[in-house]
C-alpha cells in the first residue's frame, strides 16, 4: 500500500454550513468506503491555514488515491491536493542507492 497526504479546502458555500459539518463529513466516509474498499485513513485533521482539512491514508493505487480526491470535489470540496507520500526510512534508503 501507498501513503498519501490529501489537503482539502472546503467551497466557501459550506462554510455557511458549519453545524452541518459532522453529517456531510459522514457521508463523504462513507461513499469513499463504498467506492475504495481498499481505503485505509491513518490521520484526519481540521487544520487553519490554506487548506480546511488533511487526511493521511494509504491507497493501493494512484488510481485509488485519484478516487478519493474526486469524491472530495463531489461531497464540496473546492480543491482536494493528494500528495505521495514516502516514510522517512524508505527515504534515506533511497538515498543510500545513488
Amino acid at each position: 500500500m501507498k501513503t498519501f497526504i490529501m489537503m482539502t479546502k472546503l467551497a466557501p458555500e459550506l462554510g455557511k454550513r458549519v453545524k452541518e459539518r459532522n453529517a456531510l463529513g459522514r457521508e463523504w466516509l462513507d461513499r469513499v468506503k463504498e467506492k475504495c474498499p481498499d481505503v485505509k485513513f491513518l490521520a484526519h485533521y481540521a487544520i487553519l491555514g490554506q487548506y480546511d482539512f488533511i487526511d493521511i491514508y494509504e491507497a493501493p493505487d494512484d488510481e485509488t488515491a485519484a478516487k478519493v480526491s474526486l469524491i472530495s470535489r463531489e461531497y464540496g470540496a473546492f480543491e482536494a491536493q493528494s500528495l505521495s507520500a514516502i516514510p522517512y526510512k524508505k527515504f534515506l534508503k533511497l538515498i543510500d542507492e545513488i
